[in-house]
């Protein structure tokens, strides 16, 4: 895979194992604050807004890493009903491509893009007792190498607070933050879709640009 995603069918969802088996057939497995390979469920244990019910908006994971995840996998191991109904509700996953998006915001308005291109803050995870990670640098929400766009952090719970700019001022960054979050936020944007216990979703976020959502339980 060199870009997008991929679904990998016929898992065994009855012991996460067999999920991390899978994994580990693609790379090894990165060690962070929440661990190697971890299941969970909605149930607060880590202070993380993955840990509930809520539906998250389009974000990117681990803003806060020098080297943010390049690979990511999830698989929906159990999807019940809640007491009294029949059907599960929710759990969709949204996928976008955050480099078409970005391409859509050039198009539609250069200096918008140019400040998220340019405009540095800082990215944190501070939620869990003892745990206060950053990366190394401050980081534009386009980051680019060469000339050309290499990464994206987006996520609106990870962001710090924002640093004045000499050459832009905060609400120059909201107003270009804003037309970006209207363009991953468009119907036409985004593949919606219902993961399946046996189905195992890896995502190619680092060239891809992959700007992703999930409210489920895995």
């Amino acid at each position: 895979m060199e870009h997008g995603f991929v679904l990998v069918n016929n898992v065994p969802y009855d012991d996460p194992n067999a999920t991390k088996e899978v994994l580990e057939r693609i790379a090894f497995i990165r060690e962070t604050h929440y661990g190697g390979f971890y299941d969970f469920k909605p149930d607060l244990a880590m202070a993380d807004t993955a840990y509930t019910n809520l539906a998250l908006d389009p974000h990117t994971d681990t803003t806060y890493f020098t080297e943010p995840a390049g690979l990511q996998a999830f698989h929906l191991l159990s999807h019940e009903p809640a007491p009294g109904e029949e059907l599960a509700e929710g759990g969709e996953t949204i996928l976008v491509d955050g480099f078409n998006a970005a391409q859509i915001l050039k198009e539609q308005d250069e200096r918008a893009y140019q400040i998220l291109s340019t405009y540095k803050l800082p990215w944190h995870a501070s939620g869990n007792e003892g745990i206060n990670i950053g990366p190394d640098q401050v980081y534009p929400v386009l980051q680019h190498y060469d000339g050309k766009l290499h990464r994206i952090r987006w996520n609106k719970d990870d962001r710090g607070v924002l640093p004045f700019d000499e050459q832009y001022t905060t609400q120059d960054w909201y107003e270009a933050a804003s037309k970006f979050d209207q363009i991953v936020s468009r119907s036409d944007s985004q593949y919606v879709f219902q993961l399946k216990p046996g189905t195992v979703l890896s995502e190619y976020l680092l060239q891809f640009g992959c700007v992703c959502s999930e409210s489920t339980t895995c």
